[in-house]
């Protein structure tokens, strides 16, 4: 298990966002969390990589574990967003080229040598599936590039950092079709080396790529399971509900 969420509450102030949440997620598979908007799955996802951290009203309790270490124990919470990448919704590359962009967590992390750097940039843009469309114009500027091409750099740039957990927060959202259909099918190729955890809203996505899905409603986890049973027969009557369209 790579994964251990032990009854985890999450406040904003007086607000709770979390109650009692605990979930295991695996090495190697796609885990999509979905639910109506503002039942808590990105403020969870957050969670996951201690980016609500950077809000001063937000109080958590409960244990959130990789491979068995506490996140909120770790010495260093730079080596540990090492190790839990994060992808956003909207495509966000940095005003630099696509070399740069890439470059830039492996630089921040010490790494200088051009050779050694090549090789790294050269690496991650194949395996977010985009080298062939962008390896002879490495140093123009990533903002020329189309919406999904964007995003895929923001996925290389992750992977070039080398993290064993990609987290990613609706990642196709701001897609069109065709590229949307490009991300999925990288997200399905990532899970061969990395655990991949996906909030959409869109529950066909879901169905398609993961391979267990976890259901939230008002800051609660209703239900987990493999993605097929959970979409073809739901344990809770809410999952059902929400699933078949009743609400939401």
């Amino acid at each position: 298990m790579k994964i251990k969420v032990e009854n985890l509450d999450l406040w904003y102030g007086d607000f709770q966002a979390l109650h009692d949440v605990s979930m295991n997620i695996e090495a190697n598979e796609i885990t999509a969390f979905i639910g109506p908007s503002g039942c808590g799955k990105t403020t969870f996802l957050k969670s996951i990589n201690r980016m609500n951290d950077l809000i001063d009203t937000c109080h958590i309790e409960g244990k959130i574990s990789i491979e068995g270490e506490d996140i909120y124990a770790v010495k260093s919470l730079e080596e540990f967003r090492k190790r839990v990448g994060m992808v956003f919704q909207k495509p966000n590359p940095f005003a630099m080229s696509i070399y740069d962009n890439v470059a830039f967590g492996p630089r921040a992390h010490g790494i200088n040598k051009k050779a050694e750097l090549d090789i790294i940039v050269e690496k991650a843009l194949k395996d977010a599936a985009i080298w062939d469309e962008v390896h002879d114009r490495l140093h123009k500027s990533a903002l020329s590039l189309s919406g999904g091409q964007q995003q895929r750099i923001c996925i290389a740039r992750t992977l070039a950092i080398e993290p064993e957990i990609i987290l990613m927060d609706e990642p196709t959202s701001a897609l069109d079709p065709i590229s949307t259909a490009k991300i999925e099918q990288l997200i399905m190729e990532l899970k061969a080396k990395y655990a991949v955890v996906i909030v959409t809203h869109n529950m066909q996505q879901a169905a398609r790529i993961s391979d267990k899905t976890a259901f939230f409603l008002d800051g609660e986890l209703v239900e987990m399971g493999v993605s097929d049973v959970l979409f073809t027969n739901p344990k809770d009557q809410r999952t059902e509900d929400y699933i078949t369209g009743r609400f939401g």
